[in-house]
C-alpha cells in the first residue's frame, strides 16, 4: 500500500517552532491582504518544515501540475516538478488525481510500477523522500504541496504537524493567484509552463490536432531527448523546431 501521511487529526497537534511561526503569520496576512503566492519569496522556509525542497503547483483539470512557487527557486525541486509535467507521472499527478496525502520516506523501495516515468529519473537527482499534500477546497482538489528530502527516513510528528500547517496557509494564496484558474494553451505570462502553454496551442494549430495531443508530443520529444519540456517549447516557439519535423 502506498504510504499516506498523518494527520493532525491522528494525535495531538504541536506548537509551530519561533522561526516558522513567523513565516505562517507573514503567510496569512498576504492572503488578508488579498497577495498571492508570486508576491511570497522562498526566504529559505522548506527547512522550516523539515524538507530540503518545496514545490506549490495548481491542479489543472487533466490531474497535471503548474508549478506556481517553489523554494529554492532553483534546484533539484523545480527540477522534479519539470520532470512530473513532462511525463505526466509522478506524486504530484497521484495527489492531484486522488486527493490523499502520500508519504514515501524511501524512494529506493517503492514499487516501480507506480511511477515508471518518474521513479527512474528521480534516482538521477538528491531526492531520496517526498510527501505530496493535495491542497483541497472542499471536496476539489485546487493544488498540491510537495516537499523533497535528500536523506530516506520518515518525518517526525512535529514536522508532519509543521507541513499541515503550511497546507492550511497555502490555500488562500493559491487562490488567489489567478493564473491558477487559467491552465490553457493562452494562460498568462509569469507561469513557469507559460512557454509551454504557449507552444502547445501553437503546434495544435500548426498540425491540425488538439491541445491535448500537442502536449503529449512535447512531452515525448523532452523524454526522449533528454530536455525540459520548456526546452522543447522554447525550441517551437523560436522556430529552432519548425512544425514539419513534428510529422
Amino acid at each position: 500500500m502506498p504510504g499516506r501521511a498523518g494527520d493532525e487529526e491522528s494525535g495531538r497537534p504541536t506548537p509551530p517552532g519561533e522561526a516558522e511561526m513567523r513565516f505562517l503569520v507573514r503567510l496569512r496576512r498576504a492572503a488578508r491582504a488579498g497577495q498571492s503566492l508570486e508576491n511570497i519569496p522562498e526566504a529559505d522556509s522548506a527547512g522550516l518544515f523539515g524538507q530540503d525542497a518545496l514545490t506549490v503547483d495548481a491542479a489543472t483539470p487533466d490531474h497535471g501540475l503548474q508549478l506556481l512557487w517553489c523554494d529554492p527557486s532553483d534546484g533539484f525541486g523545480r527540477d522534479l516538478d519539470d520532470l512530473q509535467f513532462a511525463l505526466g507521472d509522478g506524486p504530484g499527478p497521484e495527489a492531484a488525481r486522488s486527493g490523499l496525502d502520500i508519504d514515501e520516506p524511501d524512494l529506493e523501495v517503492v514499487d516501480p510500477a507506480r511511477w515508471p516515468g518518474f521513479l527512474p529519473a528521480a534516482a538521477d537527482t538528491p531526492a531520496r523522500a517526498l510527501i505530496a499534500l493535495p491542497l483541497r477546497l472542499g471536496t476539489v482538489t485546487v493544488g498540491v504541496l510537495t516537499g523533497y528530502r535528500t536523506a530516506p527516513g520518515r518525518l517526525t510528528d512535529e514536522q508532519l504537524h509543521a507541513l499541515h500547517r503550511l497546507r492550511r496557509a497555502l490555500l488562500p494564496l493559491l487562490l488567489q493567484t489567478k493564473p491558477a484558474l487559467n491552465n490553457g494553451p493562452h494562460a498568462p505570462p509569469g507561469l513557469h509552463n507559460a512557454e509551454i502553454h504557449q507552444a502547445t496551442g501553437y503546434l495544435a494549430v500548426q498540425l491540425g490536432i488538439g491541445i491535448q495531443q500537442a502536449l503529449l508530443r512535447i512531452r515525448a520529444r523532452a523524454v526522449s531527448e533528454g530536455e525540459s519540456p520548456a526546452t522543447v517549447a522554447r525550441a517551437v516557439l523560436d522556430g529552432t523546431l519548425s512544425a514539419e519535423a513534428w510529422f
